[in-house]
Order: C-alpha cells, then sequence, then structure tokens
C-alpha cells in the first residue's frame, strides 16, 4: 500500500483542472522529446540493433501524445471524482493515486535523456520497469475510485509493457553500450558536401 506524500504530488490545481490535466503530461513529453534533439534520436535508434516488432520511429510521437492525452484526462476523473466523493476510502486512494501518478509522470520523463542522451541502457531499464509496476498500481487504484480513470490508463501501462520488451531488447542486442553505437554527426569537407562519417 502507498500513502499519500504530499511534497511528492503534483498541485491539486493540476488535477482539478482537465485542460491542466491532460496538457501537462502532453506539454511535459512533448519539451522532453524535443529536447533530446529527435533527428538525431532518430538515426541512433535506427543505427541500434532493434529486437523483432520494433515500430517504425515515427509511430512513437503521434502514440505518446495520445498516451499522454489518456493519462491526464485519467488523473483529471479520478481526482474529480474521488475528492469530490463522500466515501473516505475513495478520497484516499485518490490521494495516493495522485503521489503514484507524479512519481510515474517522473520516470516517464527521464527514461527518454537516460536511454537517448546519456547512452545507460540498464538505468533506463531499471527506470522503465520501476515505471510499468507503479502505473500498474496506479491503474488499480484510481479503476477502484472512477472506471473511467483505470480503463484510461490501460493503453498506457500496455505500451509501456511493450516498451520495456523494447528497451530490455536494444539493451541486450546491443551489449547493453549504446555509447559505441552513437551516429556521428555531419561533417563539413572542403567541397562543401555533407557527408556522414564512417565508424
Amino acid at each position: 500500500m502507498t500513502t499519500y506524500i504530499p511534497s511528492l504530488t503534483l498541485p491539486g490545481f493540476l488535477f482539478e483542472n482537465a485542460a491542466a490535466s491532460i496538457l501537462l503530461p502532453v506539454a511535459a513529453g512533448t519539451a522532453i522529446g524535443f529536447s533530446t534533439r529527435p533527428k538525431e534520436t532518430q538515426k541512433t535508434y535506427l543505427a541500434l540493433r532493434q529486437p523483432p516488432l520494433r515500430p517504425p520511429p515515427q509511430v512513437f510521437g503521434p502514440a505518446w501524445t495520445a498516451l499522454y492525452g489518456l493519462m491526464g484526462y485519467a488523473a483529471y476523473r479520478a481526482y474529480s471524482t474521488g475528492m469530490g466523493s463522500f466515501d473516505a476510502k475513495k478520497v484516499l486512494l485518490t490521494k495516493q493515486g495522485a503521489t503514484l501518478y507524479t512519481v510515474q509522470l517522473a520516470l516517464n520523463l527521464i527514461w527518454m535523456p537516460l536511454f537517448f542522451q546519456f547512452k545507460r541502457p540498464v538505468a533506463a531499464t531499471v527506470d522503465i520497469v520501476a515505471l510499468t509496476g507503479i502505473t500498474g498500481y496506479l491503474t488499480y487504484i484510481w479503476g477502484q475510485v472512477d472506471e473511467v480513470a483505470g480503463y484510461c490508463l490501460m493503453p498506457y501501462l500496455a505500451w509501456l509493457g511493450f516498451a520495456t520488451y523494447l528497451t530490455v531488447g536494444v539493451g541486450y542486442l546491443n551489449d547493453w553500450d549504446l555509447k559505441e553505437k552513437e551516429v556521428p554527426k555531419s561533417t563539413k569537407r572542403s567541397d562543401t558536401k555533407y557527408v556522414d562519417e564512417k565508424p
């Protein structure tokens, strides 16, 4: 069982407002995505040895945007329903879920820098396994508060399971060392043509 930790929980007004609740994960995820330089990330992703069933890189942006939106809507639904309830158990579960939601959002947002910027597949694997476990428990808790909130988190939970498979698969197939797989940046030659250097 978890507990409500105010210092580790997003402010209530972010959960109470539908637009803020939905836009927060979408905006934060987009900001992290762009901060990791998408073109370089895509090149690195394509240079890595991949497990079977790897989707093309173009799938990730739209998929994550939709999942972030569902995640935010689930937070709004659970918080609005739970905090407006006369059932003390639902109020407690709502608050506990708000802490779990905040922790899972933080874990979600640090995965991309761990994997692509710092090239730390072991740390990224630990992160995503913890993220998947916390999200599973959050789905269970908020599903007790509001069924729709629980259902909204299920696609996210399923995608996290698939993302865990991809993270472990890429780490394993690349000997848990992504630094050697880094795609060099283009360099300018004397004839002014840009050519990718080969390692």
